[in-house]
């Protein structure tokens, strides 16, 4: 399986991402792929797997969110394909819904989102943000 990179968005994501912002909630799909052991960059010793560090930040991050006003819609594991072709599979999809991009960027740079960051990228293999929105 080919993984994107977990790390957060490119510079010119990022421009593009606030080019388009116009004040209204967006739906971000999210593509999860866990490590199987959680790695921290740091070099702790932890008995975590992926899967559960990521949790410590997922259970973080959506207080962070719905402190903003905006919620997790839906999260779930994935069981298996069923149209199309992929080299492996997402262990997990997941659909925050946020104020708008702005109120987004205004979690992911603040020092609560600091703080728990460490989780995500310990637990995560790889990543996709889709950016959505109704209509």
């Amino acid at each position: 399986m080919h993984i994107a990179n977990a790390n957060g968005p490119t510079p010119d994501q990022s421009k593009a991402a606030f080019g388009r912002d116009d004040g209204q909630p967006i739906y971000m799909l999210n593509l999860l792929k866990f490590r199987d052991k959680a790695v921290y960059a740091d070099g702790r010793t932890t008995s975590l797997t992926g899967r559960e560090a990521y949790a410590l930040y997922g259970r973080a991050m959506s207080k962070l969110v719905a402190d903003s006003g905006g919620e997790l819609v839906f999260s779930a594991r994935v069981r298996g394909l069923l149209i199309g072709e992929i080299e492996g599979n997402w262990d997990a999809v997941g659909v925050m819904k946020y104020p708008s991009f702005k109120a987004m960027a205004a979690i992911t740079s603040s020092p609560e989102y600091a703080d728990i960051h460490v989780h995500r990228d310990a637990g995560l293999e790889g990543q996709v943000l889709i950016e959505t929105v109704m209509g």
